[in-house]
């Protein structure tokens, strides 16, 4: 049977302006840079391997995903291996590709100039382990160095516009606490996509800006993760990490990068992958990421990587983590500078990661106090994340038996989501009511007939 010659392929080589000679010189490139020797296949190609995949051959191994980096690289935007007319890559060294590339090229993807198929793609993809790899020490160092060059063209960026980034910053992440992730996340993307990236490609008036443009963009790429998150997007939820993370990296901010990871392992403990949660949350604990963060922000670190650790059966290191936790949390007074960013961890939200944490080594009893703690110490400006731990709170209090008392503080979740919050964590809490009611519908409890109504009415509004 012939091959099907790859025309996608070859019209991304003519755009390029490559012959086959500069495709094969180019992809040798990233190759030595991405693989370091670690992977042998297809480390190095010739010319004739280009011709070849051009007239039909299928590429093997990590070989679609090294040329896309390159033609990526070349067209300054994100080619996938499907825009080039290949197979996804399932090789474990993707993950450490895609912290390759420039989080510019992936900022100019979002919002807009997307088709039909990388729409899909974006919003459909798939949420992985391979996905959750992280670089090593060497790029971390490599993405901190100032520019060797900086721009001689683009906007002027000043202190001034860093400001603006900020304010925006905290207007989006108000709005996702009180509404959920669900509301008002295409508008941050298409702030990303266009005013920001204008401002990361610009000239700075001096280093500290360009560090703080960084840093501030960074949050705001955090903030759209984390909207995502919220909603259930959780491979777009993803990349927006991901991008964050290389973000703050280049900002040189070492906590601003713990917090994201922070974030990643959160993400990644609630969707059952446990030991890769660990792994990114003792990253996000690792050198100065937690000796350079303040102890509010010290505290938030650790009681995440405390969770991940009763998670994985580590149950002494997760008490001594929460206690570290508690007292870095202690230390945070109006005396200490925090930075200049959204963060909003206090004493509610220490309750309720301890009592995840303590819900997970089997501690209900506890755990439910540390819910209560959190709900009683939560402001009203909190409503999203107020009707998730109160969804945590009833489904621990059942767990014990407690089913009139779930049921009342159940009553409370929907009270909250049918006064319009927009958030898919929240939203599976009350599909979880309904699952854990399910062997109490038959025993004439009439508190759990009403609810268990009202439940599906509302689920059923909203699908």
């Amino acid at each position: 049977m012939a091959r099907e010659r790859n025309d996608r392929l070859a019209a991304l080589l003519l755009e390029a302006g490559w012959s086959r000679a500069k495709a094969a010189a180019a992809y040798n490139r990233v190759a030595a840079e991405t693989l370091n020797g670690v992977v042998r296949e297809n480390s190095k190609i010739g010319r004739s391997h280009v011709s070849m995949w051009v007239g039909g051959t299928k590429p093997t191994g990590i070989a679609p995903d090294i040329l896309c980096q390159a033609l990526s690289r070349s067209l300054k935007r994100e080619i996938t291996p499907q825009d080039a007319g290949f197979a996804a890559s399932t090789s474990p060294v993707q993950g450490v590709l895609d912290w390759r590339v420039d989080p510019l090229i992936t900022l100019n993807d979002l919002g807009s100039g997307v088709d039909a198929d990388r729409r899909r793609l974006l919003t459909g993809g798939v949420y992985s382990a391979v996905a959750l790899i992280l670089p090593d020490e060497t790029w971390w160092d490599a993405m901190a160095r100032p520019p060797a060059e900086p721009p001689l063209k683009g906007k002027r960026v000043v202190r001034g516009d860093v400001e603006t980034v900020r304010e925006l910053t905290l207007a989006f992440s108000r709005m996702d606490q009180r509404r959920g992730g669900g509301h008002g996340r295409r508008a941050v993307d298409e702030y990303l996509r266009s005013e920001v990236h204008d401002f990361l490609r610009g000239r700075f008036v001096d280093e500290e800006t360009r560090r703080a443009m960084f840093a501030a963009s960074a949050e705001l790429a955090y903030v759209s993760g984390w909207m995502a998150f919220d909603n259930s997007h959780h491979a777009v939820a993803l990349q927006r990490f991901n991008t964050a993370v290389k973000l703050a990296a280049r900002s040189g901010d070492a906590p601003l990068s713990g917090h994201i990871l922070r974030a990643m392992a959160h993400q990644a403990l609630d969707l059952g992958f446990r030991a890769e949660a660990l792994q990114i949350a003792q990253a996000s604990v690792h050198g100065e990421r937690y000796a350079a963060a303040t102890p509010r922000e010290r505290a938030l670190l650790g009681v995440v990587h405390a969770r991940t650790l009763a998670a994985n059966g580590h149950k002494p290191e997760a008490a001594q983590a929460l206690l570290r936790a508690e007292d870095d949390l202690a230390k945070a007074h109006d005396g200490i500078k925090e930075p200049d960013r959204t963060f909003f961890f206090g004493e509610a939200s220490l309750a309720h990661e301890t009592a995840c944490t303590l819900r997970d080594l089997g501690d209900h009893k506890r755990a439910v106090k540390e819910f209560r703690r959190s709900v009683r110490t939560r402001g009203a400006a909190f409503r999203r994340t107020h009707a998730v731990t109160l969804g945590y709170m009833g489904a621990t209090q059942i767990a014990q038996g407690g089913v009139e008392e779930a049921c009342a503080t159940w009553t409370s979740v929907l009270d909250a989501m049918e006064e319009g919050i927009y958030s898919g964590r929240a939203r599976q809490r009350v599909v979880e009511m309904r699952q854990l009611l399910s062997p109490y519908r038959k025993r004439g409890i009439p508190v759990v007939g009403t609810l268990d109504a009202r439940a599906a009415s509302y689920l059923a509004q909203v699908d």
